[in-house]
């Protein structure tokens, strides 16, 4: 009997051992072959409000101004209006409008992109870039040709093609040319102040 033990103890603990390594090798196949989880939803591009399916509201804080020689410098505001949440990336496209609808001059010129991150804004929520507006009395008449009928800023968010408007009077260049606006830096999370 003990003669015959011993080969049969070795084929059942080697047909224990075939089945503990084949359940292991099945759980590992179903967790490798299972359908992976659903990649998380892209949070669409922030538009502007009065754009089609716009959500996003723009305007100048204008009583956080502050001023240098030659230039006063106006967080430029963006308000999520809408109930789902949207991304902004970059510089916003932006020119001074008439009260007949007509753009005043040349688009605000942009600075480099260091530092560009896409920011997501939550319903209510507010982001900002730097607008800096030059004196425009500081060029001749002959390149700039100052008017004061500026009733609005033209504003393209980043990756869009249509714009909203946000209410702003200013003195403005009505010759294309003279870049007497620029955008300081790329769009930031939070609600611009004097400070930053």
């Amino acid at each position: 009997m003990k003669h015959h033990a011993t080969p049969v103890r070795r084929l059942i603990a080697v047909a224990a051992a075939a089945i503990a390594g084949l359940t292991i090798s099945s759980a590992a196949y179903a967790a490798t072959s299972s359908p992976a989880a659903p990649a998380a939803t892209a949070i669409p591009r922030c538009a502007g409000a009065l754009g089609q399916d716009g959500n996003v509201s723009a305007w100048v804080a204008v009583d956080q101004g502050s001023g240098t020689a030659g230039a006063t410098y106006y967080p430029l505001e963006f308000t999520n209006t809408s109930r789902h949440a949207c991304s902004l990336d970059g510089y916003p496209g932006v020119s001074a409008i008439s009260r007949a609808g007509q753009q005043l001059g040349s688009p605000a010129a942009w600075g480099t992109m260091n530092g560009a991150r896409p920011v997501v804004l939550a319903p209510g929520a507010t982001a900002h870039t730097i607008l800096a507006y030059h004196d425009v009395e500081a060029y001749t008449p002959r390149v700039c040709d100052p008017v004061d009928t500026t009733i609005a800023l033209r504003i393209y968010l980043p990756g869009q093609r249509s714009a909203t408007y946000a209410a702003f009077g200013f003195e403005a260049c009505s010759h294309p040319g003279v870049a007497y606006m620029s955008i300081a830096e790329p769009i930031r999370a939070g609600v611009g102040t004097i400070n930053g």
